[in-house]
Formats: structure tokens, C-alpha cells, sequence
């Protein structure tokens, strides 16, 4: 039979097994869903928190709460309404590496920034809060927030703190607190607390505090009257959990600062250099400890002296300091030099003694060879090594501290603070506002 032969048919092809490394990650990669409330969506509720933040009242709705005093914040309890999608995000979470926010003004642990990082749940979170939630709440504060994402993860422990500020950067608009915590009561601490202002917009007191809750979103408007802190937590079982961060928009213009008056300041006291010698460590009195303590002070506008008190007298003030009796006083505003200060004539002899270190002439130029700055004025100028300059405000007549009678902290006009911490050594470092 003439003609061409038959084509045989082709062989289905068996499915190619899967790709090695990244290749196959990548064809796993799952795509975590979620959405925030559905209640606050609803155009009548939402209307209605539009409205009330327009008009600065207050609103109540077992979807959300609004309230204007003492500055505009609301908290949604039900934020995300997706348990099994919360637990995962949790554990995310606590999956991350955290680092040591130290010093002063906070103590807690904090995330890296989660702009990219983290895990599916992470960035489906991102994804809730920079878009949908985003696009709300321009819609109900009617400002045009823009798409910077400025999120990162918290975690307060036992002792864990951040005192009074008002978050003002520039073009921060919103601050947003989601909490993922276990059931939490006031006495746990953690709160978030409001403060009231002055008529120079400066913070007074406590006049309202937010208990965290799972799964609740507080956000508040940041302003130069939007004072808040985190209470410390007392805890010693539970984790305050939390994310947080900003929205962004345009920036708004400010009024300018307040000027405060002076702080009453006092001269030192005519001591000389033997009771450096009897009260510090031998090890920060020589010259080249000095000249490598200014240096790095200079380098990282901070330093620790470990063990700076001879022993015998910390262990003295350790003691004096736990007599019953002490009569303490509140001094300066909650957001800058807030400290508890006794009244000098209660204290014990130890305590007056080094009250006296503190306040000598002999130790404040020892402070000068530390950091380079004129604290005394017998002190070089602050810029002789770089071919003079004007001599600094100090330089004037006799250098003077804070206010006499703050003990363990010595702090010149706006240069340096200096305390100690409960191991006996000294933490120096430039003073936040």
C-alpha cells in the first residue's frame, strides 16, 4: 500500500519532579489571607467615627471606641477577628530576633524593623494595616496618608518601661498599638497612659490608661499635646506583646517651643581632690583612664564606669539608702528631669557625704577630664585642641549643677547626665528632652 506511513503518537510526558532549593521554596510559598473588622467597614459606623473625629466627641460602639480627651484615640477590640490567623502571627513573632532597648527613658525589647522582614502572617499583617486599614482611616481623620511602612514588634517583661514622650517626628500622623497579650489586668501594669498638658503644651499628669487586651488596636493622633507612656510592668509571669508604628502624611506645622525658665542652680561645694580618693576607684583617677574615658565619650556620647565607688563606701550608700524614714518629694515634669528627690535633712550620714562627692569642685573638674566638656571653670575650653573658639556659657563665671540635692545625679546645663545604676557604676550620657 502506497503513502506515507503513520505517525506514531507522542507519549504523554511524565510531570517534572520538583525543583531543588530556592526554586521549590518558591512554588510552596503560601499566601496568608486576613481582614480587619468587618464591623468598623460598615459605611454607617464608619460615618459615624468620621464624624465624631471631626467634630472632637466622643463615641461609643462595641465595634470601636473614640474618645477626643485627652488628645483623639480609639481602640478597636476585635481588630483582626481571625484566631488561628493571630496565634500564627504570634508565634511569628516571638520567632524574631529582639534586641535591648536600654537607657534612661525605656526599657523593653524590640524587633528589627518589619518593613520586609518576617513571616507570611507578618506580611499579611503589613498588608491589613498599610492598605486596607490605611485606606479607612484616611478616609475617616480625612487626611492622605502615604504607603511608608513603619511597623516593628515589642515585647515588655518584668520591669520593662517607657517613660512620657509625645512620638512627634516628622510626618508621623498616627500611632497604632496592636496587642497580642495574654488576659491582662491594670495591676499587671503595661498600661498606656495618657497625660493632660499645661497652657505652655507641656504634660501634667496621668488622666486616663489603656489596658492592653488581645487582639485590640489603640490608635492615637500624635500632636505636641499627644503625651503617652508605657507603666511599668510589674508582672513578673506575663509578656506585653505588642506591634506598632505610624501612618505618615504631610507634615504639619508647629508652634515653636516653649523657653522654660532657668533651673536653680547652686555652686559647688569648696572640696578638694582627697575625696576623690577616698570615695572612687583608684583605676578612673589616673590620667590615661581619664584620657581613654574622654575619648570614647566622644566617640559614642556615652559611657559606663564600672565599680566607679570604692566598695566599702557603696556598700555604705547601698545601706543608707534602704533607712526607713527617707522623705521624698516629686521634682520636674513627667516627660524631662522627673525624679523622686529626699529631703537632704533626713538623710543618713553616708547619703550627706555623697552628696558632698557630687557636688564638689574637685569632682566636677574630674567630670571634665571624662568628657572633654568645661564643667568647671578651671577646666580647659571645650574646643582648645581645635584652635580655640568661643568659651562656653560655664566658662563665664563658676560652673554650677542642677538643682543641689539630687543625689546620684549631676547634670550640667545642657551637656551631661550622670548616675549611677543599682551595680554601682556610673552611666553618663547626653541628656534626651
Amino acid at each position: 500500500m502506497n503513502g506515507k506511513p503513520k505517525r506514531r503518537p507522542l507519549l504523554a510526558r511524565s510531570p517534572s519532579p520538583p525543583l531543588p532549593g530556592k526554586a521549590a521554596k518558591k512554588r510552596v510559598k503560601r499566601q496568608i489571607c486576613a481582614e480587619f473588622s468587618a464591623a468598623v467597614k460598615e459605611p454607617a459606623l464608619k460615618e459615624k467615627v468620621a464624624a465624631a473625629w471631626a467634630s472632637q466627641e466622643p463615641l461609643q460602639h462595641e465595634a470601636i471606641t473614640l474618645d477626643p480627651a485627652p488628645f483623639p484615640h480609639c481602640v478597636i477590640p476585635d481588630f483582626i477577628p481571625n484566631k488561628d490567623f493571630l496565634e500564627e502571627l504570634r508565634r511569628e513573632l516571638l520567632s524574631l530576633d529582639f534586641h535591648e532597648k536600654c537607657n534612661d527613658l525605656y526599657k523593653f525589647k524590640q524587633s528589627d524593623d518589619l518593613k520586609k522582614r518576617g513571616g507570611p502572617h507578618v506580611a499579611a499583617l503589613r498588608k491589613i494595616l498599610f492598605e486596607e486599614f490605611r485606606s479607612w482611616l484616611s478616609d475617616v481623620i480625612l487626611i492622605e496618608l502615604d504607603p511608608t511602612i513603619d511597623l516593628s514588634c515589642a515585647k515588655y517583661e518584668y520591669t520593662d518601661t517607657l517613660l512620657c514622650h509625645d512620638d512627634e517626628l516628622e510626618g508621623r500622623r498616627i500611632a497604632f498599638i496592636l496587642y497580642l497579650v495574654p488576659p491582662w489586668e491594670k495591676q499587671d501594669g503595661g498600661t498606656l497612659d495618657l497625660f493632660c498638658t499645661d497652657d505652655h503644651v507641656q504634660p501634667l499628669q496621668i488622666v486616663k490608661s489603656l489596658v492592653p487586651s488581645w487582639n485590640s488596636l489603640a490608635f492615637f493622633e500624635v500632636s505636641p499635646v499627644s503625651f503617652h507612656q508605657v507603666s511599668e510592668v510589674v508582672s513578673k509571669e506575663k509578656c506585653r506583646l505588642s506591634v506598632s508604628g505610624w501612618f505618615h502624611g504631610p507634615s504639619v506645622a508647629r508652634s515653636p517651643c516653649h523657653v522654660e525658665p532657668r533651673i536653680p542652680r547652686s555652686p559647688h561645694v569648696p572640696r578638694d581632690h582627697e575625696i576623690l580618693y577616698d570615695w572612687i576607684n583608684p583605676v578612673y583617677l589616673d590620667m590615661d583612664s581619664q584620657a581613654q574615658i574622654q575619648e570614647e565619650f566622644e566617640d559614642r556620647s556615652e559611657m559606663l564606669l564600672k565599680d566607679f565607688l570604692k566598695r566599702d563606701k557603696y556598700q555604705l550608700v547601698c545601706k543608707a539608702l534602704k533607712t526607713e524614714g527617707l522623705s521624698c518629694s516629686s521634682r520636674g515634669p513627667p516627660n524631662k528631669r522627673h525624679y523622686e528627690k529626699a529631703e537632704e535633712e533626713s538623710l543618713p550620714a553616708p547619703l550627706k557625704e555623697c552628696l558632698e562627692l557630687f557636688r564638689a569642685e574637685a569632682f566636677f573638674l574630674l567630670l571634665s577630664n571624662f568628657t572633654g566638656l568645661k564643667l568647671h571653670f578651671l577646666a580647659p575650653e571645650e574646643e582648645e585642641e581645635g584652635g580655640g573658639g568661643e568659651a562656653s556659657e560655664s566658662s563665664q563665671g563658676s560652673s554650677s549643677q542642677e538643682e543641689a540635692g539630687n543625689a546620684g545625679c549631676t547634670e550640667a546645663p545642657g551637656s551631661i547626665s550622670e548616675k549611677e545604676d543599682n551595680q554601682g557604676n556610673v552611666l553618663c550620657s547626653h541628656p534626651a528632652s
